[in-house]
């Protein structure tokens, strides 16, 4: 990646170098690898357990629910940064600057109204997991396990947007 791009829609998938706190867009590309590489692990062991035995592990489908969830969500935060996220674009790269400008920050602003909301209410669920003790089908663990993470990443997503949201808020229009 060119880092001397500046965070415009037309530079999509540049990193933007404006001064102050930056967090490398490769942990959530390397957190992604590492995801998929173990989904298909998972998977091809359920496979080949099945092929071998004609039955198949039934934890695979739970963790694997899991890790789709949290490559979601990584995923996400790694296609907003870069402008790769679904957007319609003839609005948002058409008109003047300033109007780009507007209609980016009320994009970001929405979405990042949207992942504070996601990570308040599915950290309330993690909590009412934890406290009500309920336990998975499959694996028998505490659900909270799988569901605290949703938060976490919501928050996180949440910051990179707030981040995109501060850089166009203090570029030029």
């Amino acid at each position: 990646m060119d880092s001397s791009s500046t965070d415009t829609p037309s530079h999509h998938a540049a990193t933007p170098t404006q001064s102050g706190l930056r967090i490398p867009l490769q942990i959530e590309d390397w957190a992604s690898v590492l995801i998929m590489a173990a989904l298909a692990l998972i998977t091809f062991a359920n496979v080949f357990v099945r092929y071998l035995t004609n039955s198949s592990f039934a934890w695979t489908e739970e963790i694997s629910i899991f890790l789709l969830v949290v490559l979601t969500m990584n995923a996400g935060a790694s296609a907003c940064v870069r402008h790769l996220h679904i957007r319609i674009e003839v609005f948002a790269d058409a008109g003047t600057q300033h109007r780009q400008r507007r209609l980016a920050l009320l994009s970001i602003g929405m979405s990042l109204l949207f992942f504070i909301g996601m990570a308040i209410l599915s950290g309330r669920m993690a909590l009412d997991e934890l406290q009500w003790g309920d336990t998975s089908p499959s694996i028998g663990v505490p659900t909270w396990w799988y569901s605290m993470w949703l938060p976490i990443l919501s928050t996180t997503l949440s910051l990179r947007l707030l981040g995109m949201w501060v850089r166009r808020w203090q570029a030029k229009p």
